[in-house]
């Protein structure tokens, strides 16, 4: 049943609106998407929706009208909202008239795993939200099969990062894990190999197999992977780039890698 909501004061505003911090959307185990692809994509995805709030704006908004269809064939808690609210909750300048309040969806580490074929990655402090966003999408496209962040990343659920992601999000199972060494010692424990990227390894990303079980460690965008991890690694590999150009930005040497292992799992993979 829709209900209208037109008080900045009702507390469901009031919850939605302190999701744009880290601190309450933990305590509330929540966070927030906007946009018509980005609720699309959480519907069609089956993520769990808390509740649904619009306004008239979205009939005005390319796709807003297929979008409100389809929110209305399902059970959803739904309120209309004003143009006031929406801009006082929303972390765009133009939000496009609909906001998704969603529960987390995050697994534990054994969730991730498959049977055969692993391509994990693993993150180690990387700290910008565009680029965590990136990393996860890119992921998502190349083909991995889960996303392990470690201590030290920026929240996953950050507004900017939701965003980067561009719904893949819900498509790649997420685990969070307080320490990096232990995950790597339970995929060492499962037979899964580990790739460190390092600006200092001997071997290119397309001279080792990545057709193995192997989850790849992205490291911190200042300082890379920590020591600690690159000495706990199976193979350390790098990229060949011109020598003018010190390094890449992590989310684009990622992408790098992520392609080189997608190319030789396509053309060599029976």
């Amino acid at each position: 049943m829709e209900v209208n909501i037109t008080s900045l004061s009702n507390p469901l505003i009031k919850s939605i609106k302190s999701l744009h911090k880290k601190r309450d959307r933990w305590k509330q185990k929540k966070f927030f998407v906007e946009g018509v692809r980005a609720v699309e994509e959480a519907i069609k995805s089956d993520a769990k929706i808390d509740s649904i709030l619009y306004t008239e704006s979205l009939f005005d908004t390319f796709g807003g009208q297929e979008l409100f269809k389809l929110i209305d064939k399902r059970e959803y808690r739904l309120f209309k909202i004003t143009e006031k609210i929406l801009k006082t909750i929303s972390d765009t300048e133009n939000p496009q008239g609909i906001i998704a309040v969603i529960e987390f969806n995050l697994v534990n580490l054994e969730d991730i795993f498959i049977e055969q074929g692993n391509f994990i990655i693993i993150l180690d402090r990387i700290q910008d939200p565009g680029n965590l966003g990136t990393i996860i999408r890119t992921a998502d496209a190349f083909g991995s099969n889960g996303i392990v962040l470690t201590s030290g990343c920026v929240d996953v659920f950050n507004p900017k990062t939701i965003r980067a992601t561009m719904g893949s999000l819900f498509h790649l199972p997420i685990s969070y894990e307080d320490n990096i060494k232990d995950v790597i010692t339970k995929f060492k424990e499962s037979g899964i190999k580990i790739i460190a990227t390092s600006l200092d390894a001997e071997h290119f990303c397309y001279d080792v197999d990545l057709l193995q079980d192997f989850a790849l460690i992205i490291g911190n965008e200042a300082s890379g992977v920590s020591k600690e991890v690159i000495e706990l690694s199976d193979y350390k590999i790098k990229i060949p780039i011109e020598k003018r150009t010190e390094s890449l930005n992590a989310a684009i040497a990622s992408g790098v890698i992520m392609y080189e292992t997608y190319r030789q799992r396509k053309t060599f993979k029976s």
